[in-house]
């Protein structure tokens, strides 16, 4: 089959695996129907995810359709169409009892799937746990409305749950690329009375507009965004701030931007360590939420898709196949042709 590989020193490569086969009573083998390039497979590409594995097959954002189930499988069946969650996770021990299954203490646990082991930019993989990490997709639901039930809105609905967004709150998402974009959406479940996007990309703002994702949209390399905060919050600051950029400045931004007493979560993934600089914050009361999307709630992210709450496909800006996957990766990586999410048709 065709997959791709991370090669390590900076190399990907479309290659020739063999098909996986199950290798737990607890794993599924899934045909992969449609998959797509994230964020995070560049951050591994550069070498800025250190338990990255070269070798390993890249991917863990996919739909796709069961082909074969370990003993132990009870929820799904060959033939059933499922969402594949970014994280695998055994359900039992604390930290999943917990909800917290990117901590999960298995081998396998937490982001393992396109990192530590093989990922689904491929036509086939194995899934761990396949009765905890596969979501059904309802006969109206198709794959590319499910496509980012994994990932993509697993991370804006844990990253608009974290940051505590109250009825009438104002709420400031820095970064409109996909993981700001989720974050708006998910956002917009807690009834805000304001959005504020922030981004250096004006085509990626005008997309959180006309998606009515968001009701205002700042642009750092013209507006003084935290003046423009204060300007629209009476002076107070944001109530809640999602910082989902992981550029050079954008934590910097995040807790000038917030109130007192404000929640900052921080959603974004640094290839650079931040700095807290606690005396110049002193008195604002701050409180910082971090770490990994806790994928925890694909079932009711899929429920709302289906009821049409949840809708990404605006996400999707480009379409290619397997074949040509690399030179998709060109465009995402490098931002070409106004890029957002590359779907990419497997089978």
């Amino acid at each position: 089959m065709k997959a791709v590989v991370y090669e390590g020193n900076g190399k990907l490569a479309l290659e020739e695996r063999p098909v996986p086969k199950l290798q737990e009573t607890t794993d599924a083998i899934i045909r992969v129907t449609l998959t797509t390039i994230c964020s995070s497979d560049i951050h591994i590409k550069h070498g800025a995810v250190p338990k990255a594995v070269p070798g390993t097959i890249l991917g863990h954002e996919f739909v796709g359709v069961v082909e074969e189930t370990g003993g132990a499988v009870r929820r799904f069946k060959k033939g059933d169409r499922v969402a594949v969650n970014v994280e695998t996770f055994c359900g039992e021990c604390f930290f999943c009892k917990r909800g917290y299954v990117n901590n999960c203490t298995d081998p396998h646990g937490g982001w393992a799937m396109g990192c530590r082991i093989d990922g689904g930019q491929a036509e086939y993989v194995r899934v761990p746990f396949a009765d905890n990490g596969l979501t059904a997709i309802p006969d109206g639901v198709s794959d590319e409305a499910a496509l980012f039930t994994g990932d993509l809105l697993s991370t804006g609905y844990w990253g608009a749950s974290i940051a505590e967004i109250r009825p009438g709150d104002t709420a400031a998402v820095i970064g409109a690329g996909p993981t700001g974009l989720c974050c708006m959406m998910c956002a917009r479940l807690y009834r805000p009375a304001r959005i504020i996007a922030i981004d250096v990309d004006d085509s990626r703002l005008g997309l959180a507009a006309g998606q009515n994702l968001a009701d205002v949209t700042l642009n750092p390399l013209r507006d003084d965004v935290e003046k423009e905060v204060r300007r629209l919050t009476e002076g107070r600051g944001a109530d809640a701030v999602l910082e989902a950029a992981g550029g050079r400045d954008t934590f910097q931004m995040a807790w000038r931007i917030a109130r007192p007493n404000a929640v900052a979560a921080i959603i974004a993934m640094y290839e650079e360590p931040q700095t807290l600089p606690l005396p110049d914050m002193y008195g604002k009361n701050l409180i910082f939420k971090t770490g990994g999307v806790d994928a925890a709630n694909c079932g009711r992210i899929m429920e709302l898709i289906a009821q049409g709450k949840l809708d990404a496909r605006c996400l999707i800006t480009h379409r290619t196949t397997l074949d040509r996957i690399m030179e998709a990766y060109d465009v995402f990586e490098h931002k070409k042709d106004h890029v957002i999410k590359i779907a990419v048709k497997v089978s």
